[in-house]
C-alpha cells in the first residue's frame, strides 16, 4: 500500500501542474507578447508532443525499462521540465542574468527562451508518462500484490478519490488568485519535487518481477521485413502453403485475401528447412502475425478522419483560452477564475465519455455489431465539433462587435465587457465531443473477439491460463494480440497529436488564403484584430466535409470485415 500510495502522491501533484499548464497560452500573450498565431504554435507543440509520446514511452517500456521504468524516467523529466519553465519567468533569474524582473516582453533574454524550450518537451514527456502509466503500475501492483478488498477499497478513497477532489478544488478555485507566474507555475513544480522524491524513495525496495515482454510493435516490423526481404517471390495460391505454427495454445487467425502482398512475410522458401526459416524471425513470420499486421492497416482510413478532429481539440486550450483571457470574469463583484471554465470542460468531457460507452453498449446490443454502435459514437461526436465550432464563431462575432462599439481594437490589454461565461456553451461541447470521440474511437478500433477465442478455448486451456492466480493472469494479459489492443488505443492519440500539429500549417494556409484579394489575414498579431469567427466557421464545413468522408470509410470498413468474418467463420468450420 506504500508504494500504491507514493504512485498516487505524482496523479496529486499532476492535478495542479495541468491546470497551470493549460494557461501558458495567456502567459505567453500577456507577459511574452507573442503574436497570437505565435503563441499558439507553442502550446499546440506542447499538447502534440502530449499526445504523441505515449506510442514511444509504450515500445520502450515493453521492449527496455518496464513500466516502474518508464514511470520513473517520465517522473524526473516532468519535474525538471517545470523546475525549468520557473525559471523562464522573469523575476527568478533577473539578479544571474542582469535582466529586470517585471513580466515585460523586454525582461524576457535568451536565457529564458531556452529554458522555456527546453521545458516543454520535458513536460510533455513527463505527463504522458504519468497519465498513461501511473495506472498501470497500480493495477500491476495491485494484481503482484495479495491485499483484502476490503483495504484497497478504503486505501482507494484515502490515497486517491478525497486527495484528488481537495487539489482540484485548489487547482481551480485557489491556484488562479496568485498574480505572479512564478508562483503560478512555482508551487505546482515544488509539489512535483516533493512528489518526484517519494515516489524515488521506493527505488531501493522495489523489487521489480514483471520484466519486459517485448512490444508488439515489433510483430508490424518484422511482417514489412520479411515480406520486403521477399519481395520477388511468387505467393502461392494456396494459403495453406504459408507458414503458421498449429498449436491450441497459440492464438491464430485464418488467412485473409485482403494486402496479399504482406503474405509474402510467411513464405516458406524451398531452400531451406522450416526449422533453419523459422529461427530466424525477421525473415519468416506466421499467417497470425500477418493478419494482426494487416488489421492495422486496414484502420488507416479511419484514423485519417481523426486528423481534423485534432485539429478542432487544438483550438481548446489555444485560441479558447485567450478569449477566455480578454474577457470579463466578475459575476457581480466577485471575480471568478477563468480556471472554473477549464474545469467545466474537464467534466463534460469525462461525463460524455462514460455516457459515449454506455450508449455504444446499448446500441451495439441492439444492432448486434459493436463497430456499427461505436461508428455512431464517433460520428456524433464529429457532430458536436461542427455544433462546437458554430457556436464558437457565434460567440466571438458577438465579442468582435463588443470590441468595435466600445473602441477595443487597439487596446489589447483591456478586457472586453462581455461575460466569460458566454464561452461556457463551447467548451462544455469542445468536451462532449472530445469525449465521445475518445469512447467511440477506443472501441472502434479495439477487437475483443480474442475474449470470444479464449472463452472458447478447450477447458483444460481455459483452467491452466484462469487459475485465478496473477501470474497467470499476467501472461494472458501480456500475450502480442491482447497487448496490441492497448496500443490501438495509442494510436489513436498519436493520430490526434499529429491533427493537434496540423492545427498549425492550418492556420497558416487558412491565413494565406484569407489575404487573396488584398485582404487583411484572419489572424493578425492580437485577438481583438484577428478574425477567428471566420476560422471557426471554416473549421465547421470542413468538419461537415471530414463527418461525410467518415460514413463513406465507416461503411466500407464495416463491409470489408463482414466478409473477412465470414471468411473466417467458414474456415473455421472447415468450408474453405
Amino acid at each position: 500500500m506504500a508504494t500504491y500510495g507514493r504512485v498516487l502522491v505524482l496523479a496529486w501533484a499532476d492535478i495542479l501542474a495541468i491546470y497551470a499548464m493549460l494557461l501558458l497560452m495567456a502567459y505567453l500573450t500577456d507577459v511574452w507578447r507573442l503574436e497570437l498565431t505565435h503563441a499558439s504554435t507553442i502550446v499546440s507543440v506542447l499538447w502534440a508532443l502530449f499526445a504523441l509520446f505515449p506510442l514511444f514511452q509504450a515500445f520502450l517500456a515493453d521492449t527496455l525499462t518496464g513500466t516502474y521504468g518508464m514511470l520513473v524516467i517520465s517522473t524526473a523529466s516532468f519535474s525538471a521540465g517545470l523546475g525549468l519553465l520557473t525559471m523562464s519567468t522573469p523575476p527568478v533569474l533577473a539578479h544571474s542574468t542582469g535582466s529586470c524582473s517585471e513580466y515585460k516582453p523586454e525582461c524576457i533574454g535568451y536565457v529564458q527562451k531556452v529554458l522555456l524550450y527546453t521545458a516543454l518537451p520535458l513536460i510533455a514527456f513527463g505527463i504522458s508518462g504519468h497519465v498513461n502509466f501511473s495506472t498501470t503500475f497500480i493495477t500491476e501492483r495491485i494484481n503482484a500484490e495479495e491485499t483484502d478488498s476490503e483495504g484497497n477499497c478504503c486505501g482507494r478513497f484515502v490515497y486517491g478519490d478525497l486527495p484528488r477532489v481537495i487539489l482540484t478544488v485548489v487547482a481551480v478555485l485557489g491556484l488562479p488568485y496568485i498574480n505572479p507566474w512564478s508562483l503560478r507555475f512555482g508551487i505546482p513544480a515544488i509539489c512535483t519535487l516533493v512528489a518526484t522524491l517519494l515516489f524515488f524513495s521506493t527505488l531501493c525496495s522495489y523489487k521489480n518481477t514483471l520484466k519486459p515482454n517485448g512490444s508488439p510493435l515489433t510483430i508490424l516490423f518484422r511482417v514489412f521485413v520479411a515480406a520486403l526481404s521477399k519481395l520477388f517471390y511468387r505467393i502461392p495460391t494456396d494459403p495453406k502453403e504459408l507458414f503458421e505454427i498449429q498449436n491450441s495454445q497459440l492464438y491464430s487467425v485464418p488467412h485473409t485475401m485482403s494486402l496479399r502482398c504482406l503474405d509474402k512475410a510467411a513464405i516458406l522458401m524451398p531452400t531451406k528447412t522450416v526449422e533453419e526459416q523459422a529461427n530466424n524471425r525477421w525473415r519468416l513470420c506466421r499467417v497470425t502475425e500477418v493478419e494482426m499486421t494487416k488489421s492495422v492497416l486496414r484502420l488507416i482510413p479511419v484514423w485519417l478522419t481523426f486528423i481534423l478532429c485534432g485539429v478542432v481539440k487544438a483550438v481548446g486550450f489555444t485560441y479558447f483560452i485567450e478569449q477566455l483571457n480578454h474577457m470579463n470574469p466578475k459575476v457581480g463583484s466577485l471575480k471568478v477564475p477563468l480556471v472554473l471554465i477549464i474545469w467545466y470542460h474537464e467534466q463534460a468531457k469525462l461525463k460524455f465519455a462514460q455516457t459515449c460507452a454506455v450508449l455504444i453498449t446499448f446500441l451495439g446490443l441492439i444492432t448486434g455489431s459493436k463497430k456499427l454502435a461505436s461508428s455512431i459514437g464517433i460520428a456524433i461526436s464529429m457532430i458536436l465539433a461542427i455544433l462546437c465550432c458554430i457556436t464558437a464563431a457565434a460567440v466571438e462575432s458577438r465579442r468582435l462587435g463588443v470590441v468595435q462599439r466600445h473602441g477595443l481594437v487597439d487596446k489589447h490589454d483591456e478586457r472586453v465587457p462581455m461575460t466569460m461565461f458566454w464561452l461556457l456553451p463551447q467548451f462544455i461541447l469542445l468536451g462532449a465531443f472530445e469525449g465521445f470521440l475518445t469512447s467511440g474511437a477506443n472501441l472502434f478500433v479495439v477487437d475483443l473477439s480474442w475474449m470470444q477465442r479464449f472463452l472458447e478455448q478447450p477447458d483444460e486451456l481455459t483452467e491452466e491460463l484462469i487459475d485465478r492466480s496473477p501470474a497467470s493472469l499476467q501472461r494472458f494479459i501480456d500475450q502480442p494480440h491482447i497487448v496490441m489492443q492497448r496500443y490501438l488505443g495509442l494510436f489513436n492519440s498519436g493520430i490526434s497529436g499529429i491533427g493537434v500539429l496540423g492545427s498549425i500549417l492550418m492556420v497558416f494556409v487558412v491565413g494565406k488564403i484569407s489575404e487573396n484579394g488584398g485582404k487583411m489575414n484572419w489572424f493578425q498579431h492580437d485577438l481583438n484584430r484577428s478574425r477567428l469567427d471566420k476560422y471557426y466557421w471554416t473549421l465547421s464545413w470542413l468538419m461537415a466535409v471530414n463527418l461525410v468522408v467518415f460514413v463513406v470509410v465507416a461503411v466500407f470498413y464495416r463491409y470489408k470485415g463482414n466478409r473477412l468474418r465470414d471468411r473466417e467463420t467458414a474456415a473455421q468450420r472447415g468450408e474453405i
